[in-house]
């Protein structure tokens, strides 16, 4: 079971029975209470349930429009769920990590959603400068979590500056997750902020390097390198990537994943 049919039949229990306790969720899906946390969290704030102390509970009628406790998921709240393409992207990715992997998160919203996919895993390394990510791992004791530390940038939440980069000289890693403002195949990542040092670190003691955008961000060019064309092995993009692009990236060899 994956984290949408996880999370899409979490909202179907608490619709059934009005109310569920997170130990019953944890008992019935074979996750630990960590993790039903993590999700009653997250569909929370997607407007799907409300949480209470030790379980979840379906929101009234003036609160939401689920009216039928046993009812299919409607496709708009399927698409709170998981339909979004950043967070098809995120599932893509998790099925990367394997067991005994070490991966390094960079900052942005879709490695985010990556550690949401990730949190009930167990036996990883995860070295990150993205303080939301990192918040979210947090709550598995069973991931070895490793933050960087540096300078704070407000806009992104994340950790930078010689402090951070300082801390990865002597990092091993599997992966590299890093997103993008910007990805053309001459000139790789690229960014429209200041330029981020912390990111071409992390792809040097990194064995692959993967690139997870979403479609819109093809073509884009911003004014500061992130990472060049030639350090990038793999990018999981969404279905609506331009096949162009897409076929000219796999002509200079880089293998790339529509989720």
């Amino acid at each position: 079971m994956n984290t949408f049919e996880r999370r899409s039949e979490i909202v179907e229990m608490v619709n059934a029975g009005g109310s569920v306790l997170n130990a019953d969720i944890s008992a019935k899906l074979g996750v630990s209470e960590v993790t039903i946390r993590a999700d009653l969290r997250l569909l929370e704030e997607r407007g799907l349930l409300t949480r209470f102390h030790g379980g979840a509970a379906k929101l009234s009628t003036t609160q939401h429009d689920l009216t039928t406790a046993n009812r299919e998921l409607s496709i708009h709240d399927r698409y709170k769920l998981a339909a979004d393409p950043k967070k098809r992207i995120a599932i893509e990715a998790a099925g990367l990590v394997q067991d005994g992997d070490t991966i390094i998160l960079d900052s942005g919203s879709t490695t985010k959603l990556l550690a949401e996919e990730l949190m009930n895993r167990s036996n990883i390394t995860v070295i990150t400068n993205n303080l939301p990510a990192a918040f979210l791992l947090s709550e598995n004791k069973d991931i070895t979590l490793v933050v960087c530390g540096g300078t704070l940038r407000h806009k992104t939440i994340s950790l930078h500056g010689s402090i951070a980069e300082y801390a990865l000289q002597e990092v091993s890693a599997n992966l590299m997750f890093v997103g993008a403002d910007g990805l053309d195949c001459v000139n790789g990542i690229t960014t429209f902020n200041e330029g981020y040092a912390i990111s071409s670190v992390m792809a040097a003691v990194a064995r692959q390097v993967i690139v997870v955008t979403d479609s819109s961000k093809f073509g884009r060019k911003g004014f500061n390198s992130v990472l060049p064309i030639e350090k990038i092995d793999m990018i999981i993009t969404d279905s609506d990537a331009p096949e162009i692009e897409v076929n000219t990236l796999k002509k200079i060899g880089k293998k790339v994943v529509l989720a």
